[in-house]
C-alpha cells in the first residue's frame, strides 16, 4: 500500500512545530516532511525523529539567501527558490550545501531544490535562460549530492498558488531531468499542482512513474488544498493506481500529505485523518 508522510509545515497547526512529530507518530505516521529545517538545530530535529521513531523523507533547499537568518527572510518576503535564476548561482549553492549538511544529520535521502520565479517574465527568451539556469544548477547540485547519496528533486508548481513559478508541467520538469542526465536528479509529483494544471492524474502516474524519474509523491484535495475527500479527486482510485504501477515498476518511496487540514483547531489535524486509517 502507499506509505505516508506527514507535513509537519501544514498539518498540527495549533502546536509548535517541535510538538508534531510526536503527533504525527501518535496518529500512525512513521514519516515525515517539512519544508524547511533551518530555523532548528540539527540535533534537535533528529532528536525529534528518533524519540518518535520517525523517518525524515524530504525538505526543502532555502528560498534565498546567504545564512540561517536570510533563508528565513527570503521566503517571508516571496522568494520561490534561486535555481532557475541568473545571478543568484551563489546562493543556490549555499543554500544546497547547507541542505547537504542537515540530510546528513537527519538521514534525509532526497532535498526538494527549489527552482524559483522566472526572473524576466514569460518571454520565451526568459524560459530558455531560467532552463539553462536550472539545468546548470542542478548538474552542480547532482555531483554533489552523490557524494553523500542523496537524490535532488525539483517540483511543478501550479501558477495558481505560485504564479510565476517557473516550472507548472510534469513534461518540462521531465525535459529538464533527463537534460541534467544524472540518475539522483528526479522529479517530485505533487498530484494538487498536476491536478490543477494538467489533471488526467491516472494516466500521468502511469506514464511517468515506471521511468524512474519520479522521486516522491505529494497530495492535497483541489480546489482548496485540504485532505483528501475534501474535494474533486477520486483518491480511493488515485492510490489503487500508484499501488498497481509500482508494483509493476518497483517504486518504493514516500507519498507527502502536503495539505492544510480543514479543520485547524486542536485535535482537528487528527480528526481528518478518517481517509487515511485503511492505509496504515
Amino acid at each position: 500500500m502507499p506509505r505516508f508522510a506527514a507535513n509537519l509545515s501544514m498539518m498540527y497547526p495549533d502546536l509548535p512545530f517541535l510538538a508534531r512529530f510526536e503527533a504525527a507518530a501518535k496518529d500512525g505516521f512513521k514519516a515525515v516532511e517539512y519544508l524547511f529545517p533551518y530555523a532548528f538545530a540539527a540535533d534537535e530535529l533528529s532528536a525529534r525523529l528518533r524519540g518518535n521513531g520517525l523517518q525524515q523523507v524530504l525538505f526543502n533547499t532555502p528560498s534565498g539567501g546567504l545564512d540561517s537568518a536570510s533563508f528565513t527572510q527570503a521566503w517571508e518576503t516571496g522568494s520561490r527558490g534561486t535555481a532557475c535564476v541568473p545571478g543568484r548561482e551563489a546562493e543556490f549553492r549555499i543554500g544546497f550545501e547547507q541542505a547537504l549538511i542537515y540530510a546528513e544529520a537527519l538521514n534525509c535521502p532526497r532535498i526538494h531544490a527549489m527552482v524559483g520565479l522566472r526572473a524576466d517574465g514569460a518571454s520565451p527568451d526568459a524560459a530558455a535562460v531560467a532552463d539553462a539556469t536550472l539545468i546548470s544548477n542542478l548538474q552542480w547540485a547532482a555531483a554533489q549530492a552523490a557524494k553523500a547519496g542523496r537524490d535532488v528533486l525539483v517540483e511543478p508548481i501550479n501558477t495558481r498558488s505560485v504564479p510565476g513559478f517557473h516550472l507548472n508541467r510534469q513534461d518540462h520538469a521531465h525535459r529538464i531531468v533527463q537534460a541534467v542526465g544524472a540518475t539522483n536528479v528526479k522529479v517530485q509529483m505533487d498530484l494538487f499542482h498536476c491536478q490543477i494544471v494538467e489533471g488526467d492524474l491516472t494516466a500521468k502516474i502511469a506514464q511517468y512513474l515506471p521511468t524512474g524519474r519520479v522521486g516522491h509523491f505529494q497530495i492535497a484535495e483541489v480546489p482548496d488544498r485540504h485532505e483528501p475527500g475534501t474535494g474533486e479527486v477520486n483518491w480511493t482510485h488515485i492510490f489503487q493506481t500508484i499501488d498497481k504501477v509500482s508494483a509493476e515498476c518497483g517504486w518504493d518511496g514516500w507519498i507527502g500529505c502536503e495539505y492544510n487540514p480543514a479543520d485547524a483547531s486542536a485535535g482537528g489535524t487528527s480528526r481528518g485523518l478518517g481517509w487515511l486509517q485503511s492505509y496504515l
